[in-house]
């Protein structure tokens, strides 16, 4: 018996020594005598070994694609022309509905700059033409001067070639891209040419240009080059693009940007042939050009330290003193000796020898003396009368007014804003809309980041008489009106967009926000008591019967002859009343002789109030 339990106890321990493993085999395990890891690390060591050789090659071959002269042989320079065409988006061309746009916008603004300078009233023609696949045909004529035969490929087929670069003069274009630009975009999009007609005069023969540019070298590519018969204008200019676009109403449209421009530029007549085949004429409201703006010197406070070594390496004057008298505005002979002896120089010094630490303390120097500003008959404001003219012919309100400031400067550059604004009649009683102008051209995109539109959102709305919500535009049936004219605008980027912030602008502009408010205020209490007044004559003209019949019953009486009189006693006294109340408001508005002799305000009364017009 004993002899079969010791057999079972060691068949017992057979199967437990079979779950578990002998401690000495753990213990080789963990101390890495075991012969199958052995033959493991055997076979993986190579094999990491090669791996790491084939990295050290793989990094050797990598550094060794670029060298010196590999590199030196890759390096070339690029055009303008060529960086802009990689970067459209930067002259505006972000996306087709835009690109439409802009490229009419261009040719417009040429045509504007082009009839004003050569004292002609602008009469332009522009044209949308919808061509297949998503492609469009621009065409712009006006009635300018013409181009010369010669000027022409270079003014539309090569990038920064223009007049206005050279000067501070007051203009729509400064750089000499736009319409190049428009040309370029056209002939990326759909490969074909930029079509030019001009004729400088009646008894010259127009030409007719097929041009494109090259991107490579920024010159233009001159495909065609003929006579042209018959142009409709004794002389102007035509300029077609074929690009891909597209076309919508709307915000930010063409057509909107027609009609704003047409606010701004009340001498002007656009005619516009839309693409879905309508035809929108914009009439001048008014028959006399603008005043042509001067170009000046730049002002010694505008100019930095890089571009005053670029103008004494340039300039013909020898002496120092000559330089600074006849370069820069607003400095006398009297002011170039305080310049100059507060720099340690003098008047002889010779311009092509001054160091970079002299320039350095020149530059110090001019900022530091008192100078008077630059001169501002070089500003061309659209002015109080022809914005109230803009407004009154395209926007249905009832009331209208504007201001322009006086000139001020930023920088060194001298700039001038302007404030309009239409109320009530047709508008919407929504979210007020901002129309933002700089040198008379509109600006229709970027609006959150220009300056004008969060000076108008610092304006405390609610004091004249609107609703405001926080961090927006007051709420009400309001269009507003901001311009702002300088030689050199400050944009935000090459696209002309935004403007950028100054404080200077911005304090300039809620000035004349303000002011525009007040006159707007008076306007709304002065509806507010109207509308009171009239409310409280029809509650009298409702008891009008019943006091002709409790006196038809007390005597005998011509019930009708009772009623007339009685409605014509009602409406002298509300009249009488009305009267007296509204010379009293007028008398007391915020305008010294009250809005109705005010020249900056127009009033139209609606049907319900007279069919008044002030």
């Amino acid at each position: 018996m004993a002899k079969k339990k010791t057999q079972q106890m060691d068949i017992f321990d057979q199967l437990e020594s079979s779950k578990n493993p002998p401690p000495e085999k753990e213990i080789s395990l963990l101390s890495g005598n075991d012969v199958d890891e052995k033959k493991t690390k055997k076979i993986e060591e190579p094999l990491k070994a090669e791996k790491k050789k084939s990295n050290q090659k793989s990094r050797k071959k990598a550094r060794e694609t670029k060298t010196a002269e590999s590199m030196a042989k890759e390096q070339r320079a690029i055009s303008v022309s060529e960086f802009f065409a990689k970067n459209r988006h930067l002259l505006g061309f972000d996306n087709p509905r835009k690109a439409l746009l802009v490229a009419v916008k261009e040719a417009v603004d040429n045509a504007l700059d082009a009839c004003e300078e050569a004292g002609i009233l602008p009469d332009i023609l522009v044209s949308i033409k919808p061509l297949e696949n998503e492609q469009f045909r621009i065409t712009v004529r006006d009635n300018g001067p013409g181009i010369v035969k010669k000027q022409i490929p270079n003014i539309f087929g090569k990038l920064l070639y223009g007049s206005k670069f050279h000067q501070l003069k007051m203009s729509r274009g400064q750089q000499g891209i736009g319409i190049a630009a428009a040309g370029m975009y056209g002939l990326m999009t759909t490969g074909k040419p930029v079509r030019i007609i001009s004729k400088t005069g009646s008894r010259s023969t127009a030409h007719y240009y097929e041009l494109q540019i090259d991107t490579s070298k920024n010159k233009p590519e001159i495909i065609c080059d003929e006579e042209y018969l018959f142009f409709p204008h004794p002389h102007g200019t035509e300029v077609s693009i074929d690009l891909v676009g597209r076309y919508q109403k709307g915000r930010a449209s063409v057509d909107q940007y027609l009609r704003l421009t047409a606010i701004a530029n009340p001498h002007a007549r656009i005619e516009y042939k839309a693409p879905d085949g309508r035809t929108m004429i914009f009439e001048r409201a008014v028959e006399e050009l603008p005043p042509q703006g001067k170009a000046i010197k730049p002002h010694p406070y505008g100019v930095e330290l890089g571009i005053l070594i670029k103008m004494l390496k340039e300039t013909r004057h020898n002496k120092l003193g000559d330089f600074l008298q006849k370069e820069f505005c607003r400095v006398s002979k009297r002011i170039a000796q305080q310049i100059v002896e507060k720099a340690g120089l003098s008047m002889e010094s010779s311009c092509k020898r001054i160091a970079k630490e002299e320039a350095h303390n020149l530059h110090k120097a001019m900022s530091e003396v008192k100078i008077m500003a630059p001169p501002t008959d070089c500003l061309v404001p659209i002015g109080v009368e022809n914005i109230l003219a803009g407004l009154h012919k395209e926007i249905k309100a009832s009331f209208y007014t504007a201001t322009t400031r006086s000139p001020s400067v930023y920088r060194g550059m001298p700039f001038q804003v302007e404030v309009g604004l239409a109320y009530g009649g047709e508008l919407p009683d929504e979210p007020a809309t901002l129309m933002r102008f700089a040198n008379r051209v509109p600006l229709l995109y970027q609006q959150s980041a220009c300056m004008t539109f969060k000076a108008v959102m610092e304006i405390n709305w609610s004091n004249y008489g609107l609703s405001q919500p926080k961090g927006s535009l007051p709420v009400g049936p309001l269009m507003i009106l901001v311009h702002v004219a300088s030689v050199w605008v400050p944009f935000t980027s090459e696209s002309k967009e935004a403007i950028a912030n100054y404080d200077e602008i911005r304090k300039e502009l809620k000035l004349a926000l303000a002011e525009c408010g007040r006159k707007l205020a008076t306007y709304i209490r002065k509806k507010a008591k109207a509308k009171k007044a009239s409310q409280k004559r029809s509650v009298f003209e409702r008891y009008i019967g019943e006091i002709v019949e409790a006196l038809e019953k007390i005597a005998s009486v011509d019930r009708k002859k009772l009623e007339e009189s009685l409605m014509d006693m009602a409406k002298s006294h509300t009249e009488l009343a009305d009267a007296e109340l509204e010379e009293h408001k007028f008398e007391n508005s915020d305008t010294d002789d009250g809005l109705l002799k005010d020249r900056t305000v127009i009033i139209i009364e609606d049907e319900e109030n007279g069919q008044k017009e002030e």
